[in-house]
């Protein structure tokens, strides 16, 4: 099989950690037999330096014409001055707005050889956990209509939070057909008691829920959830929640799985094109230096096969050399611990395509 791929390498240590996945796909389609054709675009603060905007319509055009996009990271402080409108950041609201891609999957599960990575104590993450964060995410504050006025106080600023039954019925139908693939609980997270967005929410993702009898669905505020998944992830399957509740939860959740740097995440949309990417920053104080982890790129890369090419065997090829690679003890510096010598950027992915 032949596939066109988007390369969005960006800013930072983008362009290391996609090139690490990069030839971890080649390896795969010489595995496989596949073929996969890379394209690379410019987006974020790249794009800025060479055009002037984060999101060129080249970029766009190109990534609705792949099969699918890869991207590193965007943005970093050379563009932190810039107007919002033209901030790198804008490139990733964008790309997800052309592609039409609504829902963000964020998994988040502490591996075995990296208990002791974890920020929580032993007994909580004795029995482990693997949970699913379905984000929403071209909806919400971060799309909502916003300025700067006059108030009682002088000059105020003002973000809008807005959802549309069809927005919430969508995000709650992936919640939904996820947790039945996986174990048939989903927690809602909202703030019914405060927001009349989330009571909408609420209300609607119930009665989405009336349709899948085999799946739980439960609330949960969404200060109750900061608490809980500290206190015990082990509790949660799959939660689905609002864009910016689901930005700041699911970053949480990668920090307890013992390194930000092995969480992937795929944006869907009711196509079979996605935009797959490490949740992950940019890392400007490592860019360059070869210190990267690869690990959440190259797992993004994962996903991208499972969920837009249906090529499930290959996707688990992938995630088991990575789970091996971690079992053996090899380490880059962010998830080092003790005097063990931390890989590079390049090692590391080395020792994932030897385990391919």
């Amino acid at each position: 099989m032949e596939f066109n791929i988007a390369l969005v390498k960006g800013d930072g240590i983008g362009p290391e950690i996609v090139d690490s996945a990069v030839r971890v796909l080649e390896k795969v389609g010489e595995k496989f037999g596949h073929k996969f054709n890379f394209t690379p675009y410019l987006a974020g603060g790249a794009a800025i330096d060479e055009y002037g905007i984060p999101l060129p319509e080249e970029t766009i055009t190109g990534c609705k014409n792949s099969d699918s996009v890869l991207l590193g990271a965007v943005g970093g402080p050379k563009w932190d001055t810039l107007p919002g409108e033209i901030r790198p950041e804008k490139a990733l609201l964008g790309l997800r707005a052309a592609l039409g891609l609504f829902t963000n999957l964020r998994p988040a599960k502490i591996y075995p050889a990296l208990k002791g990575a974890c920020t929580l104590r032993p007994d909580i993450v004795e029995n482990g956990f693997d949970l699913v964060i379905v984000r929403e995410l071209t909806g919400g504050i971060y799309f909502g209509e916003r300025g700067r006025r006059e108030g009682i106080y002088g000059e105020e600023a003002y973000d809008t939070e807005a959802y549309s039954v069809m927005e919430v019925e969508r995000i709650a139908h992936v919640a939904y057909k996820t947790a039945q693939k996986r174990r048939g609980n989903v927690v809602s997270i909202d703030k019914a008691n405060v927001l009349e967005s989330s009571r909408l929410w609420r209300e609607i993702v119930h009665k989405v829920g009336e349709q899948y009898p085999g799946v739980t669905c439960t609330d949960m505020l969404v200060d109750n959830a900061a608490m809980q998944l500290v206190r015990d992830p082990s509790r949660f399957d799959v939660i689905v929640t609002s864009n910016m509740f689901g930005d700041i939860l699911s970053d949480e959740a990668s920090q307890i799985t013992g390194s930000i740097g092995l969480l992937a995440s795929a944006s869907l949309g009711d196509g079979k094109c996605g935009l797959y990417e490490p949740i992950h920053g940019s890392a400007p104080d490592i860019a360059g230096q070869n210190k990267a982890n690869p690990i959440a790129t190259i797992l993004s890369a994962a996903m991208m096969l499972r969920y837009s090419f249906e090529l499930g065997a290959e996707a688990d090829a992938i995630e088991n050399a990575v789970n091996k690679v971690l079992e053996d003890g090899l380490r880059t510096a962010d998830i080092l611990v003790g005097d063990d010598k931390a890989l590079t950027c390049t090692e590391m992915t080395d020792e994932i395509i030897s385990r391919l």
